[in-house]
């Protein structure tokens, strides 16, 4: 979770008075989870956030489902994706589960004519092309190439792009995305041997108070439902806010390889948990150092777990073929391993330039029909 954060001003104690200078009194809200028990934030607003003046028809946003008893492996090409001008539209789920939806989106235009709620999930966006602008009722983030963009659910958001060429891997959590707990101590503190440290993460700034009453139009997502809003005051009307809940940024190039004399398994990468799945990064490292060391990784049986990987930059050792924005498949129950020929290449090299996310899920994933239409069909043979 982030650490506690003040932006703006906010009276010297919560739920008493406090004033404008017309002597109306600032909206108070707390953004709570999991009730009252775990983190939240204080927002003080210059409108009531309450005021709605129009709710819309709501329509399905589902994925359509392909195959929910995949047993085989699968590729897909990220790239393919054709660019669409809208960003909600242009988001294509392509992997879910009860627990996590994984899509790809390929955005060419701001969101400039709406704001976008998802109050059923937290966002994980990792951005593979592109720079631009988060802004949220906490301030603004400025994301580029590698960014992770942690979003809580319940942030309405909106995202001002730099270019029309935009690469996104959209992670949705149905749970909470925490830092791992074997990175924190008692308190919540990163620990000192944590591959990233709370000097690596990118909080809100440039706190701005919009002060305007009016029509604004919200997208509020839930339980694959999207249900348009109309707002009767700007959403980032905060004069200030305080406390743990707020969106935030990590970039995959801050995030500190953990290497040993010989191969390390997968769990040195993670870089994020939610419940029943994780979040890793693969990044660039020196290899093993034993002398007898084969850097490709070991044949592995997923006996627990998917295991996704989303392949951004750089040449992979255990892999003949890789192209960016590419995602593979290995399901629970069936071994993946090396390329041939890439176990004996591998040895004697001394460091990799790989950059990659890795997405492993505790319960099966389905696949959806849009990624059919994505799919390199015969990438389980690649082992022959």
């Amino acid at each position: 979770m982030p650490h506690y954060h003040q932006a703006g001003r906010v009276p010297v104690k919560r739920h008493t008075q406090f004033r404008k200078s017309n002597g109306e009194l600032y909206s108070e809200e707390l953004v709570s989870t999991e009730g009252f028990s775990n983190v939240y934030s204080l927002v003080y607003h210059t409108y009531a956030p309450t005021m709605v003046k129009e709710v819309g028809i709501p329509y399905s946003v589902a994925p359509i489902l392909s195959d929910k008893t995949n047993m085989q492996h699968r590729c897909y090409n990220g790239f393919q994706v054709p660019p669409t001008d809208d960003y909600l539209e242009s988001r294509k789920a392509v992997l879910v589960n009860n627990d996590c939806h994984i899509s790809l989106a390929a955005p060419r235009k701001s969101m400039k004519d709406y704001f976008y709620k998802n109050s059923g999930a937290d966002e994980i966006i990792f951005v593979h092309v592109g720079s631009g602008t988060l802004n949220t009722i906490y301030g603004e983030l400025k994301f580029k190439y590698g960014d992770y963009i942690n979003i809580p659910r319940g942030t309405i958001y909106q995202i001002s792009f730099d270019t029309a060429d935009n690469r996104l891997l959209i992670i949705e959590s149905f749970s909470p995305v925490v830092y791992p707990k074997r990175y924190r101590n008692d308190y919540g503190q990163l620990l000192e041997n944590a591959p990233y440290c709370e000097r690596d993460i990118v909080v809100p700034s440039n706190l701005q108070t919009h002060d305007e009453k009016g029509d604004f139009k919200i997208m509020i997502k839930r339980a694959d439902m999207m249900y348009p809003y109309t707002l009767a005051s700007h959403p980032f009307d905060a004069i200030g806010w305080d406390g743990c809940h707020y969106p935030y940024i990590f970039s995959i190039h801050n995030f500190e390889p953990i290497t040993g004399r010989v191969h390390q398994p997968p769990p040195v990468h993670q870089t994020f948990e939610a419940h029943n799945f994780v979040i890793c990064s693969f990044c660039p490292r020196l290899y093993d150092y034993h002398p007898d060391a084969i850097p490709a990784p070991y044949n592995h049986s997923n006996v627990d777990s998917d295991e996704v990987l989303y392949y951004v930059d750089g040449d992979f050792m255990s892999r003949k073929h890789v192209e960016k924005g590419m995602i593979t498949l290995h399901p629970i129950g069936i071994p993946h391993g090396p390329h041939p020929g890439t176990v004996e290449k591998s040895i004697g090299k001394k460091e990799t330039l790989e950059l990659a996310v890795m997405v492993d899920t505790f319960r099966p994933l389905w696949l959806t029909e849009y990624a059919l239409g994505i799919e390199s069909k015969d990438y389980y043979k690649s082992w022959i």
